[in-house]
């Protein structure tokens, strides 16, 4: 049973379904999303005893092999106790948030999707075997995340945030990429176990290394990169319990468990981690004993124990790592519920300040015990997971030190005393949580109730605890997992030693002596701390890294202002003359060079190609002589149309009929947007500038030229282009070469076209909409669009209405009389239907005859701006009476999944399938799973032309009835003033 791809698709699929069910649900459908994650820890743990005897899952499947990118999978030990820790603690603090969030939440809906998406993207993370998948992975975990911290985008807190926590981690994202690229390179594979058991060596390979390591570091949060995890902190309380607790940050110490045991003795790799982990460790701890914010105690908690496993992987020493994986466990189960009662104090009484909170553990015992035995866990106390964490990494230093198995026994001691302070201070600013959150201060009134939660909110937190409990009682049965895990660990044929046994209790240790010996000064050191800690000395600000990244970016900000100052003038002109004149320059010391020599060519192959040459040149320059706005543009699309013409003249149908309906979209998008720029263009350019833009001109179009005869000169093969009849019979099941090759052949391709388009739609609607996509424009929905036009219908068929007459559109009535063309609406009800059959027509007969989805797409898109040429924004707005965004979302969304799912099946993705059927004396007919993927080109290209409508025809508008009813009321001020009331009030027809 492929568990890892059933896992990831349930997950994947409570993603999709998270945003509709909790529009419609409410908080109550965090229980069904739960119940993906849930199943797939139960998969998960279905596996552990073939996994504990030494076995791996492994999945491949091809994906695209020129660049090594496989969709790979391998499920060993650590992995499997990763996606258990991933999938288990993600459904429980999907349960926590049914409770935590009320429905008038905003964003909720948003915020669910987004939080299942970043579950799924963390279990495949830590499951790929492929480096660039799970590559992929991390940084869906970093753009997720970003979503996330910022999710009250409203404040300024949570979106800068947000922004801290992406720009750090996309940059170490960006070294490890360059790391991991390098080591493919060295060991000539993708996959991460054969990177691992066959390890590189040399310059090279610790270069790459480190890189791999800066993005380690800067996923957990390991100095110099500790600022922006307490930043995070503005997050919702189940993001801080999740990513923080159990997920992301824990990304990074995988990538340290994973590459220590085969690169530990790379120069420098030990000192590195242990240092630097040390020193988080300590920085954390202190700054968690200073914070009055409860979130904040825990968020710097969290960086020392990311701190404290930073060192003890860095030792790259197996009995280490077996104690780290312990105490990593350890860590999630007791600060997840931390966090979790953080957000229940928060809701209960309205602050989380440690000074205003008194008397909490009377009012609720059962939270008050929760979050003190998840301390318990967290300080190292019996019979909590944390102590026997805590013992086994103790005695492991212990052990080391005497056999000097460190590669130096100053970092032995170093990691010793470190880990020793360090889980002084944690028994220190755990005590402070515990007293700060529950106890009852003198001159603290108590707290009030100001909102009363419902107790299965405490589910979560207690199930976590619980889980702490029973897994520090049987710590006997958790040992085999990690006596399996240093045997699975580095590369083959190096012996490992044998951790020490886990139990809960191995006598009189010094081990044990240390324990006590830490928490007798954890407890004073709290006592010490509550009355002195507004006396000690603060570090200044200016010192820390969260001032050095502020003043960087402040740097780039201020750079980036000076570069633009001087480079954009604010001259249309002028960015275009810089464009063209490097691309002159460059593309002429290239064809210099090159030593290619241009190809014999024919001017002209039939006797009309070059009658269209002169008329499109004499086109282009009447274009330079043109005084006003849209005689030029007329004759811009003249050139357009005869481009087209010799395309068709060419043998080249399919090329024709789309740049002739591309030519006529672009055309009517002009037209839009000339209509409030003047009539007339105003010629002020000097007889110089002239000049230069005429030998610009000419030098470009003669380059081009070249270009093309050099390129064509340069060949010493056959083109490709002569396989490709071929390989649309036989790949595509089509016979149209140019649409099976947008669909199968380089489906990639118009995939990534489709994300462009996406884009750019995007980007035009959001310049001219204020405030959403949508705007003012008329909203009808279906039933009411259907009402209205069987109404309508209804109205011009009966000779003895006459409400209708003369209404030939859905908009006709509210239209005003002097701007009506009837001759133009009964054309419009005429052709639009037949237009839109045309356009399915060419969608579906696109594989084997000219057509296709694009061409599909902008006939139907053509067919709309006939509706709103004749009835205006109202007209379009009850044409289509839902928004632009969701058709195309909707066509991407349609693309993807058709290039998808192939991989369900085995196969690789953009694959497509055909069948055909004899329909008898109706013919035979052949359908394409490519069509799917041209269904989805389709509504791209229809629903960029009505954004492009609503944003520079339906909005432009609006804006321009709004200037005249300013107008008019101007005038009507200004009339009332001299004359009355009613002195030189306009009558204007139609309705605004």
């Amino acid at each position: 049973m492929p568990v890892t791809s059933v896992s990831l698709g349930l997950v994947a699929l409570a993603a999709l379904i998270a945003h509709p069910g909790l529009r419609r649900f409410g908080p109550r459908f965090f229980y069904v999303l739960a119940l993906a994650p849930l199943a797939a820890c139960a998969l998960y743990a279905a596996q552990l005893p073939s996994i504990l005897d030494g076995a791996a899952l492994t999945e491949y499947v091809s994906w695209v092999p020129l660049f090594g990118l496989d969709w790979s999978f391998r499920v060993d030990l650590l992995a499997e106790l990763f996606a258990l820790l991933v999938t288990g603690a993600g459904g429980l603090i999907l349960i926590y948030c049914r409770w935590y969030f009320s429905d008038s939440e905003d964003g909720l809906a948003r915020f669910g999707a987004t939080f299942v998406a970043f579950a799924g993207a963390m279990l495949g993370l830590v499951v790929a075997d492929n480096v660039y998948l799970m590559f992929i992975f991390w940084e869906a975990t970093t753009v997720l995340s970003f979503l996330l911290i910022g999710h009250a985008s409203k404040r300024w807190t949570s979106r800068s945030a947000a922004l801290q926590a992406l720009i750090v981690t996309t940059l170490g994202g960006l070294a490890m990429l360059a790391g991991l690229v390098a080591l493919v390179a060295l060991s000539g594979t993708t996959s991460l176990h054969g990177i691992l058991q066959h390890p590189p060596t040399g310059g090279a390979a610790v270069a790459a290394v480190y890189l791999v390591l800066l993005g380690a570091l800067s996923k957990s949060a390991i100095i110099p990169f500790q600022f922006w995890l307490p930043g995070a902190m503005a997050a919702p309380t189940p993001v801080s319990a999740y990513l923080h607790a159990a997920a992301m940050v824990k990304a990074g110490i995988l990538i340290l468990a994973r590459f220590g045991p085969s690169f530990g003795d790379m120069p420098g790799y030990r000192t590195t981690l242990v240092v630097l982990g040390g020193a988080t460790m300590l920085h954390g701890a202190l700054r968690a004993l200073r914070q009055y914010d409860l979130k904040l105690v825990l968020a710097f908690g969290t960086v020392s124990q990311l701190g404290m496993l930073t060192m003890l992987y860095g030792l790259a020493d197996p009995r280490t790592d077996a104690a780290a994986t312990v105490l990593l466990f350890a860590h999630a189960l007791g600060k997840a519920p931390l966090f979790l009662a953080v957000g229940i104090i928060d809701h209960r009484v309205g602050t989380r300040d440690l000074r205003k909170i008194s008397g909490l553990g009377r009012q609720a015992p059962v939270l008050a015990a929760t979050a003190a035995l998840a301390g318990a866990s967290m300080v190292g106390l019996p019979p909590m997971l944390g102590f026997v964490g805590k013992e086994a990494a103790l005695t492991e230093l212990l052990v080391m030190l005497p056999e000097g198995d460190t590669s130096s026994p100053v970092l032995g001691w170093f990691a010793l005393i470190v880990m020793i302070l360090g889980s002084i201070c944690t028994t220190g600013y755990v005590l402070r949580f515990l007293w700060g959150a529950f106890s009852r201060k003198t001159g603290v009134i108590g707290c009030s109730i100001v909102h009363r939660q419902h107790p299965s909110i405490l589910f979560a937190p207690i199930v976590f605890v619980v889980t702490a409990i029973a897994a520090g009682i049987g710590a006997t049965a958790l040992d085999p997992f990690i006596q399996e895990l240093a045997k699975q660990a580095g590369p083959e044929g190096v012996e490992s030693l044998d951790p020490a046994h886990l139990a809960l209790w191995h006598g009189l240790t010094l081990a044990l002596l240390i324990s006590v010996f830490i928490i007798a000064l954890g407890v004073l050191l709290f006592f010490v701390t509550r009355r002195l800690v507004d006396r000690l000395p603060v570090w200044p600000e200016r010192f820390t890294a969260s001032h050095a990244y502020f003043s960087i970016t402040r740097a780039v900000d201020e750079l980036a202002l000076r570069v633009t100052g001087f480079t954009q003038r604010g001259s249309l002109p002028y960015y275009l003359a810089v464009i063209l004149c490097v691309t002159v320059v460059a593309m002429t010391g290239t064809l210099l060079t090159s030593g290619q020599k241009p190809v014999d060519t024919t001017l002209a192959t039939n006797a009309v190609q070059p009658v269209l040459a002169v008329l499109m040149i004499a086109a282009a320059i009447a274009t330079l002589r043109a005084t006003k706005r849209f005689q030029a543009l007329i004759l811009v699309g003249f050139t357009g149309y005869g481009m087209a013409a010799l395309y068709a003249f060419h043998g080249a149908p399919d090329l024709a009929l789309t740049q002739v309906l591309v030519e006529t979209v672009t055309l009517i998008a002009f037209v839009l947007v000339i209509r409030r720029l003047p009539q007339r263009m105003q010629r002020r350019s000097t007889r110089k500038i002239r000049i230069g833009r005429v030998v610009l001109g000419t030098a470009l179009g003669t380059l081009f030229g070249a270009a093309v005869l050099f390129a064509l000169g340069a060949r010493v093969a056959d083109p490709i282009s002569l396989e490709l009849p071929r390989l649309a019979v036989e790949g595509g099941h089509g016979i149209n070469v140019v649409n099976v090759m947008l669909v199968d052949i380089r489906g990639w391709d118009t995939l990534g076209e489709l994300s462009v388009v996406l884009s750019a739609a995007t980007g035009v609607a959001s310049l001219v909409f204020l405030r959403n996509r949508s705007g003012s424009l008329p909203r009808l929905s279906r039933r009411d669009a259907r009402s209205r036009v069987r109404e309508h219908l209804q109205r011009v068929a009966d000779p003895q209405d006459r409400t209708e007459r003369g209404t030939w559109i859905l908009a006709g009535r509210r239209l005003d009389p002097a701007n009506r063309s009837i001759i133009l609406e009964v054309v419009v009800r005429l052709v639009f239907h037949a237009l839109i059959i045309l356009s399915i027509y060419l969608l579906l007969a696109g594989h084997n005859a000219p057509g296709g989805g694009f061409a599909g797409g902008l006939v139907a898109g053509i067919a709309l701006v006939a509706r709103y040429l004749a009835g205006g924004r109202h007209e379009l707005g009850a044409t289509v009476p839902f928004d632009a965004g969701r058709i195309l979302g909707t066509g991407l969304a349609i693309s993807v999944a058709t290039a998808a799912v192939p991989l369900l099946f085995g196969e690789a993705a953009l694959s497509s399938s055909w069948f055909d059927l004899d329909l008898g004396p109706f013919g035979h007919l052949s359908f394409v799973t490519s069509t799917l993927f041209d269904i989805g080109v389709y509504m791209v290209v229809f629903g960029l032309v009505l954004d492009v409508l609503r944003s520079l025809g339906s909005q432009v508008d609006v804006y321009e009835e709004g200037e005249e009813i300013e107008e008019i009321a101007n005038t009507d001020d200004h009339d009332e003033e001299q004359t009355g009331p009613h002195a030189g009030r306009v009558e204007r027809g139609g309705s605004l």
